[in-house]
């Protein structure tokens, strides 16, 4: 490949024995992001960043035989100069002979009043994931530098991310998005540049201190170098590197701990409250991370506070409560949380009218089926008992039509084997069953009368029993 690529695999160099082509085979090797041979998706933007690695990698494809093409996203947000930055990288590739592959997308009007560089980084995204999946290429390579990273940690630094986050931007994702220039500094690129009478496209934005990012940049960073640490970029990058170490480590350990805590029950996520509160803080609020990732789909608005108020609930004596956090319900109900998407449009309250021999499904997804049977041709029929999720009543006792509905505060009834009447919600807190389960809690009337109740059981006046000849079978496939 490069100039001491030949070195043995391990061997540490300074700034000084490489040139910029080493440094750039080295972190290559190193992070192994690219394989003899592999295609070679190169995202330019026609910046000076992205318009080096694109020269630096096909003098390194000479020896490592990648195949090279261009990648340009238009995004529409500078308008004329968005389409000169598309024409600028169009030509370069042509001039280079390299295939050129150009996206172009209104991300103003995706954004839609919403975060418009968000989105812009989601297109981009998107647009690389696409040319991965169906293969076209099997790799992107993108051209962030260790200023670019240094600023990255800076910058969530202050906004107080965590380990996650200060780990920065990754050499390497699992996606297949790599970033051979992480180990260079802005003023690297632009000496190779320069060097090599490269052009390149300067961005107007990347000036507009009205930017969070563009002020970490062009104010604070170069003041805390001038004033604190000429050495700073490097430090942060650095912090990145070991911070992304302990989280690869952590990766592993809350993959096992979410094996064993989690309970998942789509859309909803579940754990015990009380073995969460006495877990060391450290696995308890990455578990409850990864929770959140797993009933939100991300992680993007959950900061440290929401974090702390799940543990907090977590904490708190036994009981019933509810938060939201961004993207979610967060509920306690007796030693249980559950994190689901707020169920929005989601109707509480069901009439289903059955008629047997039917089956019906109930808004929570169960099932539950109902036949008319005669006890001499099934003589066995009571040999089952009712928490295998089978309950029979008497069906010479029941009249008037059959409805399944939800439960509803106040109802009552006696639960065959019980000396008297009870509230539902009774049963309901003597067999604690969390808040979230009742919400469609069957039962089936038939006319005014409750005769039945999920792992309740008939009620006793409707019970069939050893001289009925004629049963009704509910088989509760959720029981």
């Amino acid at each position: 490949m490069a100039p001491e690529a030949g070195r043995a695999t391990g061997a540490v160099y300074n700034e000084s024995e490489l040139n910029l082509l080493g440094r750039i085979s080295e972190t290559v090797s190193r992070h192994r992001m690219l394989a003899p041979g592999q295609r070679v998706g190169v995202a330019v933007s026609g910046g000076a960043d992205s318009v080096c690695l694109l020269d630096a990698l096909r003098e390194l494809a000479k020896d490592a035989g990648w195949s090279l093409s261009v990648l340009h996203l238009d995004h529409g947000l500078r308008g004329g100069e968005s389409r000169a930055d598309a024409a600028f990288v169009a030509e370069l590739a042509a001039r280079l002979g390299l295939p050129f592959y150009l996206e172009t997308v209104d991300v103003r009007a995706l954004a839609a009043g919403g975060n418009l560089e968000q989105a812009g980084r989601d297109v981009r995204y998107a647009f690389f994931r696409r040319l991965i999946a169906d293969g076209t290429v099997d790799r992107v390579a993108l051209g962030h530098t260790r200023s670019d990273q240094a600023e990255t940690v800076l910058y969530r630094f202050l906004r107080g991310a965590g380990t996650a986050g200060l780990a920065g931007i990754r050499p390497v994702t699992a996606e297949g998005i790599v970033r051979p220039l992480l180990d260079l500094e802005r003023g690297d690129v632009v000496a190779w540049l320069a060097e090599r009478g490269l052009a390149w496209r300067e961005d107007a934005s990347n000036a507009d201190l009205s930017f969070d990012r563009n002020r970490i940049r062009h104010q604070l960073l170069p003041a805390l170098v001038r004033e604190w640490n000429p050495g700073l970029t490097r430090t942060l990058a650095n912090l990145a590197d070991r911070a992304r170490e302990e989280e690869a480590w952590w990766e592993v350990e809350i993959d096992r701990l979410a094996a064993e805590r989690l309970t998942l029950k789509p859309p909803a996520v579940l754990l015990e409250a009380g073995p969460l509160a006495e877990m060391p803080p450290a696995f308890a609020r990455r578990l409850v991370r990864r929770a959140i990732e797993i009933a939100k789909g991300d992680l993007r608005g959950i900061d440290f506070e929401h974090v702390s108020a799940v543990l907090a609930m977590a904490a708190a004596p036994e009981g019933h409560g509810r938060m939201q956090v961004p993207g979610l319900d967060v509920f306690r109900s007796f030693e249980w949380l559950r994190l689901a998407p707020p169920a929005a449009g989601t109707p509480r309250d069901f009439r289903l009218p059955v008629a047997p021999p039917a089956g019906v499904k109930l808004p929570d997804g169960s099932e539950i089926s109902l036949e008319v049977l005669e006890t001499p041709q099934h003589p066995g029929m009571f040999d089952s008992v009712y928490n295998d999720g089978v309950g029979c009543l008497d069906w010479h006792r029941v009249s008037g039509p059959l409805e399944f509905r939800n439960w509803i505060p106040g109802d009552r009834y006696q639960p065959a084997g019980h000396p008297g009447e009870s509230k539902v919600k009774t049963l309901f807190q003597d067999a604690r069953i969390p808040l979230w389960e009742r919400r469609h809690w069957p039962v089936l009337t038939s006319g005014d009368a409750i005769i039945w109740v999920r792992r309740f059981g008939p009620a006793a006046e409707y019970a069939a029993g050893p001289g009925s000849r004629t049963v009704l079978r509910i088989r509760d496939f959720a029981g």
